[in-house]
Order: C-alpha cells, then sequence, then structure tokens
C-alpha cells in the first residue's frame, strides 16, 4: 500500500513539472509583490473605472471603416495622365477611359500567395499538433488523390498544382510510403515531365528499398537498359519476389537471355509455380519435360505442373506421373479426370468408368466435398474436346448427387436442355439415356429425348431411341407417329406401313394412327389403299375428323357425289361440328347449286353459331350474288352471337 502511494507522488510530481498549475506558474511574480510600495499600489487603475468610462463614451471608440468605392474614387481623381489614349482621338474625346475598362491593375501574385497559404492551412489541419503525424488513413487518402489527376492534359492546372502539393505532403509526412512516391510520378508523368517522373521514382526506391511496386514502376518508367539496372538492384533488396525476376526476364530481348535470368530465378524461389511456367514455355519440348520433372519435385501440389508433364510424356509414363499426382495431391479431381482421358486416348474405354468410380471414392475418403456443379462443368469440357466416353461417365457418376428425388426428373430435364444449349451433345444424350432408365414409362422424357436426337443426332440414333420408346410407352401416339414419319421420310415406305401397323394393334381405335396411314398412302398416290383405310376407320373409329378426311380425299379425286354422301353420313352423327356442314357448303358451291349452298350455311350456322368461318362463308355467298343487304344482315346475326370476335367487326 505504502508502494502503491509513493509511485503515486512520484507520478503526480512528474505531471506537476511537466504540466504546472496556473498558480504555480505565477508564484515568482506573488512574491515580487513585497517589494510594491504603497504609493505604487494605489496609483495602479481599477478595472471597474475603465469599463465606466466605456460605458460612458460609447461613441468615442466607434470607427467606421472607409467603403472601398470611396477610396477608389478617390485614387481616380488624384491620377494625372501623361498621354493620350489613341481610342479618344477618332471619336472627338467621347470615349473616355474608366468607363469601360477599370484603371487598377489586379496583382495576380498577391493572389497565388494567398491561394498557397491557404492551401498550407489545409494541410496543417489534417495533421495532429502534439506528435506531427497524420491523421488520414493513408489508403483512402491517396485514393482521392488518384481521382484528382487529370487524365493526360484535359484538367484544369489548378488541379495539378492541388494533387501535386498534397502528393508532396504525403512524401513529406510518411517517405516510407510507396504508393504516395508511385502516385506522384504518375502525375508527372500525365502531365507531361517524364523526366520528373523518374526523378521521383528513383528517390522513392531509395526510401521503401523493400516495395517491389516502386521497383515495378521504376522499371516501367525508364528506358530499357536503365530498367534492367534497376531491376538488378530489386533483385539484390528483393531476392524473392517473383514479380521482379519475371519483368528482368521480359525485359530481355533474347531468348537465351530470359532462360538466364529465370534460371537464376529459380534458383532463389524454386517453389515458384509462376517462374517454372514461364520457363517451361521458352523451352523446347524435350527439354521442357526435364524441366518439368525438376519442378514437380520442387513445387509437388502444383496440379498443372503434373498435368503438363503428363501431357509431354509417353502413355506409360504419362499413367506413372499421374498415380505419382495423385499420391501428392489426392484431394484434385483434375488429375483423375485427366487420367480417364489418357485411357480413352489409347482406346482403353473400360478402364474410363472405373477411373470415374475410383475418383469419387477416393474424393470421398478424402473428405473432399463432391460439388455437382463442377464435375457437369467438367464434362461438358470434356464432351467438347472430344473426349466422349470421359464426359458420359462423368455424368453417370454424379448426375444423381445432391438431387432430392421428387426433384431429379425436372433437374434432369434441365441439365440436358443446359448441356444442349452449350454444345455438349454426348452429355445431354448420356443425362437422357440415365433419366429414361429410371423413368422408362415417362413419356414427356421420350419425347424431349426424340427431340433431340432429331435436332442434334443421326437418324439412326433417332429410329433407335423411338423403336426403344415405343416399346416402353405402346399407347403413346406421337412415339409410333414419330418413327413412322422418320422412316416414311427417309424413303422407306414399307417400313413406315409396317409401324403404323403395329401401332394400330397397340392402339386400334386411334384417329391420329388411321388418319397418318391414310396421309402416307395419299402422299404415295396409293388412293384405293387410303379409301381402304379410310372405309375402317369410319367402321373402327367414327369421328367426325375421320368423315371429313374421307371427304376431302373424294373431293380431290373429283367423285363430288361420293364426298357429299360421306358429308351427309357425317352430319347424321356429328351435327355439331361446323367443318363438315362447311364441306357441304363448299361442295353445292362447285356444283353450282347456290340455293344448296346457301341452305346449308344457313343450317350450319343454327347448329354450330359459334363458328366464325361459317358466318363468313355464308356472308361471302350473298355477296357474290349481289345480296349486299343480306349479307350484311347476316354479319349483323354473326356480330350479335359473337359480340368477341375481331374479324366479324
Amino acid at each position: 500500500m505504502e508502494r502503491r502511494e509513493m509511485l503515486y507522488r512520484e507520478e503526480m510530481e512528474k505531471y506537476r513539472q511537466e504540466r504546472p498549475k496556473i498558480q504555480q506558474q505565477f508564484s515568482d511574480l506573488k512574491r515580487k509583490l513585497s517589494e510594491v510600495s504603497f504609493d505604487e499600489w494605489m496609483s495602479i487603475p481599477e478595472v471597474g473605472d475603465v469599463r465606466n468610462k466605456r460605458q460612458r463614451n460609447p461613441r468615442a471608440e466607434k470607427h467606421t471603416p472607409v467603403p472601398d468605392s470611396v477610396l477608389m474614387r478617390a485614387a481616380m481623381q488624384q491620377e494625372a495622365a501623361t498621354s493620350v489614349d489613341p481610342r479618344d482621338q477618332p471619336f472627338d474625346g467621347i470615349l473616355t477611359p474608366g468607363f469601360s475598362t477599370p484603371a487598377y491593375n489586379i496583382d495576380m501574385k498577391k493572389i497565388g500567395q494567398a491561394r498557397n497559404t491557404l492551401m498550407d492551412m489545409k494541410l496543417t489541419q489534417v495533421s495532429d499538433s502534439v506528435s506531427g503525424q497524420t491523421v488520414v488513413d493513408p489508403k483512402g487518402y491517396l485514393t482521392d488523390l488518384q481521382s484528382m489527376l487529370p487524365q493526360h492534359g484535359s484538367g484544369d492546372i489548378n488541379d495539378v498544382k492541388k494533387a501535386r502539393l498534397l502528393l508532396k505532403s504525403v512524401r513529406e509526412t510518411n517517405p516510407m510510403h510507396a504508393p504516395g512516391w508511385i502516385a506522384s510520378a504518375r502525375l508527372e508523368e500525365i502531365t507531361g515531365k517524364v523526366q520528373a517522373a523518374r526523378n521521383l521514382i528513383m528517390k522513392g526506391t531509395e526510401h521503401c528499398q523493400q516495395s517491389e511496386d516502386i521497383w515495378l514502376e521504376a522499371a516501367r518508367l525508364l528506358p530499357n537498359d536503365m530498367a534492367r539496372s534497376v531491376i538488378a538492384q530489386a533483385v539484390r533488396h528483393l531476392p524473392s519476389s517473383v514479380r521482379v525476376w519475371i519483368k528482368g526476364a521480359e525485359l530481355e530481348t533474347e531468348v537465351k537471355a530470359k532462360k538466364k535470368v529465370l534460371r537464376k530465378a529459380l534458383e532463389q524461389i524454386p517453389n515458384s509455380v509462376r517462374l517454372w511456367k514461364y520457363a517451361v514455355e521458352l523451352e523446347e519440348e524435350e527439354d521442357a519435360r526435364v524441366m518439368l520433372s525438376r519442378a514437380v519435385e520442387c513445387c509437388p501440389q502444383s496440379v498443372e505442373l503434373w498435368l503438363a508433364l503428363a501431357r509431354l510424356e509417353s502413355y506409360e509414363n504419362a499413367r506413372k506421373v499421374l498415380n505419382k499426382a495423385r499420391e501428392n495431391v489426392p484431394t484434385d479431381r483434375q488429375i483423375w479426370i485427366t487420367a480417364a482421358k489418357l485411357e480413352e486416348a489409347h482406346g482403353n474405354t473400360a478402364m474410363v468408368e472405373k477411373i470415374i468410380e475410383r475418383a469419387l471414392m477416393s474424393l470421398r475418403a478424402n473428405m473432399v466435398e463432391i460439388n455437382r456443379e463442377h464435375w457437369m462443368k467438367d464434362a461438358t469440357e470434356c464432351d467438347k474436346t472430344g473426349c466422349v466416353f470421359t464426359a458420359q461417365a462423368v455424368i453417370r457418376a454424379v448426375i444423381g448427387h445432391d438431387v432430392e428425388e421428387e426433384d431429379q426428373e425436372d433437374t434432369w430435364l434441365e441439365d440436358a436442355e443446359l448441356c444442349s444449349g452449350q454444345g455438349a451433345f454426348e452429355c445431354a444424350r448420356a443425362i437422357f439415356a440415365h433419366a429414361l432408365t429410371i423413368y422408362p414409362s415417362k413419356q414427356n422424357i421420350w419425347l424431349d429425348a426424340a427431340h433431340f436426337e432429331r435436332n442434334h443426332g443421326t437418324r439412326e440414333s433417332l429410329e433407335g431411341l423411338l423403336q426403344r420408346a415405343v416399346a416402353s410407352c405402346p399407347k403413346t401416339e406421337v412415339l409410333w407417329l414419330m418413327l413412322a414419319k422418320s422412316r416414311w421420310l427417309a424413303g422407306d415406305v414399307p417400313a413406315a406401313r409396317n409401324t403404323l401397323a403395329q401401332a394400330f394393334q397397340a392402339n386400334p381405335n386411334s384417329e391420329e394412327i388411321w388418319l397418318a396411314a391414310v396421309k402416307l398412302e395419299s402422299e404415295n398416290n396409293e388412293y384405293e389403299r387410303a379409301r381402304k383405310l379410310l372405309e375402317k376407320a369410319r367402321s373402327s373409329a367414327p369421328t367426325a375428323r375421320v368423315f371429313m378426311k374421307s371427304a376431302k380425299l373424294e373431293w380431290c379425286l373429283s367423285e363430288l357425289k361420293r364426298g357429299e354422301e360421306l358429308v351427309l353420313e357425317g352430319l347424321a352423327m356429328f351435327q355439331d361440328d361446323p367443318k363438315l356442314w362447311m364441306m357441304k357448303g363448299q361442295l353445292a358451291e362447285q356444283r353450282g347449286d347456290t340455293d344448296a349452298a346457301r341452305q346449308a350455311y344457313q343450317e350450319g350456322v343454327k347448329k354450330c353459331p359459334r363458328s366464325v368461318a361459317l358466318w363468313i362463308l355464308l356472308t361471302q355467298l350473298e355477296e357474290t350474288k349481289h345480296q349486299l343487304i343480306k349479307a350484311r344482315a347476316v354479319l349483323e346475326k354473326a356480330r350479335l352471337k359473337n359480340p368477341q370476335n375481331a374479324e366479324l367487326w
């Protein structure tokens, strides 16, 4: 306790010596008061007297300054003219000096001095008055200074001077701060004073010898010969700076000199991947292989160097290199993918699937997260480079990773579309194949896969897919029709007929398949076959469309009477089908029976008042017969029945 009090008293005494109280500061003057006599003491004036005197005579202490206009006018009046203004002579002295121009001059020198003084005051305000150290954030401060630099002579001269003063303050306040020197040199360079920039940056290298940025900036500003000497100095101060060594190699013009510089650099920094890559790029293939062998020893964690060495080696040696790479870097997937590509390139496709599976097992064992997006991207790259088996193996390995069961179908279809959009068609094909093995009865997946093969595959691949599709989904008519159409377009009409016959067995009452068969026969001029097919269709699958196609075929073959009979037969069963009524009226028109046509259209609009085409045909019939009033009345009725239809209005 006593020791603590003693320390406290010592600290207080020391503090009082450094910062004494006001009472202690005037103690010597108080002691001298003992020498003052009584008369001297009484002669000291009272404070109250002075105050009362000022209150009694307030105007005596006030001074009003004279306005500048008065002083200026007085100066103009006292000024004596010693010469005649030449402007006075042509106009008989009318134009007198003083009215258009001022008779006094502005002292620009004093204005400049005042501006400099103001700048000095601002710079002083941002510094600490006690220690003299700047209190401004140097990074943000220099950023602000960079924003003030004019752009290649287009800025104001005042901005240049302002930036120069601020940067000078930065250099003087903290000479060891390299960005300040670099900013100053760039300011001079932008304003065209290259030599001043060089001088500044060289002075900066003396103060900031451990900053690689300032050495690189000096090498950029100086000529090539001087830059090489600067880099040599930088290497002595920073022997472990990769950027400095690379700059030194770039400054050399001959390849031999570049190699020499890089080899010296690798002696100093043997574990720099960047230096090894730069050095290998300058070598021939054989020398590059030797150098990469040394590089992977110095940088065993660099996957790029291992892969580059594997690309330069033979097949057997490349396998050994990749095995060593997996031992040194067991957490990188690129080594495994490269190994799979190597096996595929040499025809050993059976090993590709095993390598990818082993890769996933090894990575999981080494606690590496399997990122599905990264693997899908790698598969896309493999597809683009022609490594089809590797791409498909990767897709099959990771397609179901981190995908919920209820989201699998949508996710896989999106993946297939994305791969197709990127040009990775084999990846998309592998995704469809995997999805179809999981969902073999999903007709939408089969249809998407068929559309993909039609756009990006061959006829053989499309037909093979469709054959598997109709075997898995025999009730899906579209798949049968796509298969038949593909064979028909290829010119194989018997195969198309066979396909439609199989489709009939799977879908005996399918209108689409019947009509597709009719179209196939009619397009190949087999009209009797088409008639027989339509007759079977009318008996097994009677629909309005079948009757319409039957009548249309007879119409095209100029069998109008038979066509009308088919139409009437169809109308007896399907009175609400507008196309049959239209065909009845058109057939009557072709025969020249206008009354029958009008009656057919009128009955049709009664049965199908919502059919705009029927109303229009009736209107056109009246118009052709010059019955404009009737045509207008028909249109009025049509608009009343279909007020929202734009064609009628």
